[in-house]
């Protein structure tokens, strides 16, 4: 049986932790993953929206949405006939949880951001989402009777960190369910930049969380908001030779920028976190300056209280002084 990692000290955080960045009511989400319901591999619609289909547009509403039920997420393509027959089968498993698990297909052909957010190598890949954090699951093709279990795992570390709902609207959830809490109100910028991540404008909605931090400095919400939008937004544009110019010369500092935002978007923050010390124990200038407010960025995106934060704040301070 395959295993379901641990998650990180401080909760599931470290990747594209976006559930902070999507605070919207869980019903708007669950409309959101209702209204795409037809899956990759030609199964048939569920009208329990057990089964859902989303793009790099719908990312937002379904890590939100894993603050509350465990998203079992599946990266396929229609060219792959593994892909074909692991969909069908995972429909099985999910279904049978009875609306304790969410099954998104991804295209990944049609959503790069998507793929590369949880660094597939193979296609088909399944990662879970609990409370924003990947879950490594496994690649390929799994038979169907090592899934139960292996989602049962997924279930119990879930109700480890909290995620114990079902998914809303549920045709055959079990009675008895956790009420969904009703979300506080949005501070109105939070609004206008959430709407622009909607319509994927990454910079307008750092424009925005920029200006709700000049108006409130303590406004930790946008802080890491911003962090997240920004490193969003520089995913569009890693070239696509970063890894191999990174590789090549340990001292060029946009290919260890780039390594490093794919490194933290697929939850790897300690090797992002030593690729930029590295390069600023090697670097001088404007260099250190760039490698040190990435840094700073990661540490607000990752959680002022992971252990991985302090240990790396300790090394910042050493080369700084």
């Amino acid at each position: 049986m395959a295993a379901v990692p641990a998650p990180p000290p401080g909760g599931l955080r470290g990747a594209i932790d976006l559930s902070p960045l999507v605070s919207r009511q869980n019903q708007q989400a669950a409309q959101a993953a209702q209204a795409r319901q037809a899956p990759a591999g030609g199964a048939p619609e569920q009208a329990s929206g057990l089964v859902v289909e989303i793009g790099d547009a719908e990312f937002p509403q379904l890590i939100e949405l894993s603050s509350t039920v465990p998203v079992v997420v599946a990266l396929v393509a229609s060219w792959s006939t593994p892909s074909q027959e692991l969909v069908v089968s995972l429909r099985r498993v999910v279904e049978s949880a009875a609306g304790r698990l969410l099954l998104a297909i991804v295209d990944a052909d049609a959503s790069p951001q998507i793929a590369a957010a949880f660094q597939a190598q193979s296609i088909p890949t399944v990662v879970a989402v609990i409370a924003g954090g990947p879950v490594p699951l496994f690649a390929g093709v799994l038979p169907e009777e090592r899934m139960a279990p292996l989602f049962e795992q997924v279930l119990e570390l879930a109700a480890q960190n909290g995620v114990t709902g079902t998914v809303p609207g549920a045709e055959d959830a079990p009675e008895g369910a956790a009420a969904e809490p009703e979300p506080e109100p949005l501070p109105p910028l939070h609004q206008e930049a959430y709407a622009a991540i909607d319509r994927q404008d990454y910079a307008e909605a750092a424009r925005l969380f920029r200006t709700a931090i000049a108006q409130d400095p303590r406004d930790a919400a946008a802080v890491a908001a911003l962090a997240q939008v920004e490193l969003l937004d520089r995913l569009q544009t890693v070239p696509a030779d970063a890894r191999t110019a990174a590789a090549a010369d340990p001292k060029d500092v946009p290919a260890a920028l780039a390594v490093a935002d794919l490194d933290v978007a697929g939850g790897h923050v300690d090797d992002a976190f030593d690729r930029l010390l590295d390069a600023f124990a090697g670097a001088s200038g404007d260099d250190r300056t760039v490698l040190r407010t990435r840094l700073l960025d990661y540490f607000a995106l990752t959680g002022a209280d992971d252990p991985r934060v302090a240990a790396a704040r300790r090394r910042l301070a050493m080369l700084l002084y």
